[in-house]
């Protein structure tokens, strides 16, 4: 870091009050710094901001979710979200004299248990300084209201392709297949991409990586990575489903389906443990983390016992407990199911196909036996 930088970052943290009009500021005239923030783009930081959705709320409606809402984060100060219950960490730093600005919330950003040690905020951290500063500069245009700063931010490719996406586009239907036949989209995929992609884990086991993970590091892990949203034990935190218990519920009106109440294979787990959590900052995980947590729910389930190691050599052994009320389905087998004739696959309507109704007017769930 050159002693310039340094000195901007300095400048920052001890004039809070005026620091987004400060840094500007020398963004325009101190040529010889080369700052990240100068270069934010609030219309790019917008669309990254969805992956901070899930747990905060922006815009006039915005209310506290699993995190506060975040309007005029930048001048409110930090740790006075109306209503919402900070940790006891958080308001201890607050009364430190934390202040949200571009090079604190950059910091925290970065990597929230680390810069605040027993915060709620259990996400690992953003990585891209670039993406740090996009999101800083989006809530910055985002007044104590909820309403955007007229004139703030910049245009950008993910911004266009924001707008485009709202725009309404025509059906398949209405646009004509040109004369050469050939679409022009997309293009094969190499086999590296490809590898990356095929992560799936069957039931019969094709698919499952070497590894091994024991239940003592899955505690570990999950309570950092899983716990904010799923609970301690496993309870679930408000709309975030419970992972553990349910047992003998299935026969119930609203049962609790738990890989100890219902799943029926733990590939299942496995897979999609592998593939989508943590939530937003799904593919983070070592195949050894995967393990590890797989194993903790076994033992949350009481499946296992806390010095259970799973991996690759015993993971099939594990058989959950509902596994033999699944049945393969078998409805293609049966006479009423067969085509009488070779079903119709071009040219089947004349004219123009039209929708006659739609699933959620046509109520097509049963409501009875």
């Amino acid at each position: 870091m050159s002693d310039g930088t340094r000195w901007l970052q300095s400048v920052l943290v001890t004039v809070p009050g005026e620091v987004r009009k400060f840094s500007l500021l020398l963004c325009a005239v101190v040529a010889t710094v080369v700052s990240p923030l100068c270069q934010a783009d609030a219309n790019a930081g917008k669309v990254l901001f969805s992956q901070c959705a899930g747990c905060h709320a922006v815009g006039p409606d915005a209310t506290n979710r699993f995190g506060p809402q975040l309007n005029g984060l930048m001048s409110r100060g930090a740790g006075v979200a109306d209503g919402f219950d900070y940790s006891a960490v958080f308001n201890q730093n607050v009364s430190e004299g934390l202040k949200w600005n571009d090079v604190t919330l950059d910091a925290y950003l970065a990597s929230p248990m680390s810069y605040m040690p027993g915060t709620k905020m259990a996400y690992p951290g953003l990585q891209s300084s670039e993406a740090r500063s996009n999101i800083i500069a989006y809530l910055a245009t985002i007044n104590i209201d909820g309403r955007v700063e007229e004139g703030t931010g910049t245009t950008s490719e993910a911004a266009i392709t924001v707008k485009q996406a709202e725009e309404v586009r025509p059906l398949a239907i209405d646009v004509p297949i040109p004369e050469h036949g050939v679409l022009h989209l997309g293009r094969l995929a190499l086999e590296d991409e490809v590898v990356a992609w095929d992560i799936d884990v069957r039931p019969d086991g094709l698919g499952l990586p070497a590894g091994a993970g024991s239940v003592e590091a899955g505690a570990e892990l999950y309570d950092v990575q899983c716990a904010s949203c799923h609970g301690v034990f496993g309870e679930g935190e408000g709309r975030w489903p419970i992972l553990a218990g349910g047992q003998d519920t299935l026969t119930e009106e609203r049962p609790e389906k738990t890989i100890g109440s219902y799943w029926p294979y733990l590939s299942t787990v496995y897979d999609y443990v592998r593939r989508a959590m943590p939530f937003g900052n799904a593919r983070s995980l070592s195949d050894d983390d995967v393990y590890a947590l797989t194993a903790y729910l076994l033992y949350l389930n009481d499946e296992v016992d806390e010095s259970f190691e799973l991996n690759a050599d015993n993971f099939y052994s594990i058989r959950l407990p509902n596994e033999a009320n699944f049945i393969a389905d078998s409805r293609s087998d049966e006479s009423w199911f067969e085509a009488s004739v070779e079903p119709c696959m071009s040219d089947c309507v004349e004219g123009k196909a039209a929708v006659a109704q739609r699933a959620r007017v046509l109520d097509v769930t049963p409501d009875g036996e």
